[in-house]
């Protein structure tokens, strides 16, 4: 796996159960998957020479993040790597305008949107009725590179950086969902339960399994577009859709194609792990199944705090005394406000006080109280 965070860190305990061996490419000997995996190697993802020497013996290379360029991930391929997913999927996720425009070809729900150049493009397109949505083509995560522009010297500020932008429509939403996806080379699917996601600040908080409220008809629908997508993109791995729910339906807002925060639930939550799913499906295994371990699943995330006070294992010891049923992942992360380092999963039979406990456990991991 390209790439050394907490989705590798996690993919690599799903691989131990299967037994395979996860051959990580880490920046440091310190990011998040090196600290526990045996076989990591110090390289860089936009080194060509460095992904060929880390790819030779491997049964398959793939990706925890969308950053590797993607002439490169040709290149491995053209020289025999089974590399998963593929150039022609993966662009489709490091290219939003790209992705825009394969996702309209294909007649899914999309936000009303065009490519601009110009300050007067977005003034253009907003046509008096502000805020709109402007996006960065690529690189963006965690609400970095997504502005809300109220005005046309807001566009102009941002058009002067010379970051090559989307903008669209601010859609009317009710809330965010996210429909979860694993396809294999011989093209079996398997699709998870869909999901409502929990944003602040851009960030996902919270993620509620199976989406609360949500029929089954809108259900079925999300994960069928899911699997649409993964078919005619070809994607193999994971198919993460990040989906607006809206008073007309549901309209897609982003893509990921690799295991997902939307799916972290499921290590608890479901019958087989995300990580897991996306190693049977790379190595074209039989899919796992999806169903859920208990009728409510609520994962929230755990923030980096302010710093000072109790230490994480003394949080430890308080949290797993008040709340023994609750799954805590850490990340091995250094804490900085704000940054993800690590989850919380809680199982039950109440969506309610299910959600409380999971963000009750997660505010004191955060902050000590």
């Amino acid at each position: 796996m390209v790439g050394g965070g907490q989705l590798a860190r996690m993919t690599h305990q799903a691989a131990i159960s299967l037994g395979q061996s996860l051959r990580v490419l880490s920046v440091t000997a310190d990011d998040s998957a090196a600290l526990v995996a045996a076989d990591v190697r110090i390289g860089t993802h936009t080194d060509l020479a460095a992904l060929r020497e880390f790819a030779k013996g491997c049964e398959a290379v793939t990706f925890d993040h969308e950053h590797v360029p993607n002439e490169y991930i040709a290149a491995l391929e053209a020289e025999g790597v089974k590399v998963f997913p593929g150039a022609a999927a993966l662009v489709f996720a490091q290219d939003k305008g790209l992705m825009r425009e394969r996702l309209a070809a294909l007649g899914a729900p999309v936000p009303r949107w065009r490519r601009i150049s110009t300050a007067g493009d977005i003034e253009s397109f907003a046509g008096g009725s502000w805020p709109v949505v402007a996006k960065a083509t690529r690189g963006g995560y965690d609400g970095k590179g997504v502005w809300m522009l109220s005005s046309a010297p807001e566009a102009a500020e941002l058009v002067a950086t010379g970051t090559p932008l989307i903008v669209e429509e601010r859609v009317p939403l009710r809330r965010e969902l996210a429909a979860l996806v694993a396809r294999s080379p011989f093209g079996q699917v398997a699709a998870y339960p869909v999901v409502e996601t929990v944003q602040r600040d851009g960030i996902c908080v919270e993620v509620l399994a199976p989406a609360p409220g949500l029929s089954e008809t809108r259900a079925i629908e999300a994960q069928q577009l899911a699997i649409d997508l993964a078919n005619a993109l070809g994607v193999v791995g994971l198919l993460a859709v990040e989906l607006f729910e809206t008073a007309d339906g549901i309209v897609v807002n982003e893509l990921a194609m690799r295991p997902h925060n939307s799916g972290h639930w499921t290590i608890e939550g479901a019958r087989t792990s995300q990580f897991e799913q996306h190693l049977r499906a790379v190595l074209d295994y039989p899919m796992g199944a999806t169903s859920l371990t208990a009728p409510a699943v609520v994962m929230a995330n755990v923030l980096g705090g302010p710093p000072g006070g109790m230490s994480i294992d003394e949080r430890l010891h308080h949290l797993f005394a008040a709340d023994p049923g609750a799954r805590v992942h850490l990340y091995g992360k250094q804490v900085r406000p704000g940054r993800k380092i690590g989850h919380v999963t809680v199982l039950g039979d109440d969506m309610a006080s299910v959600r409380s406990r999971a963000g009750r456990a997660a505010k004191w991991l955060q902050e000590g109280e």
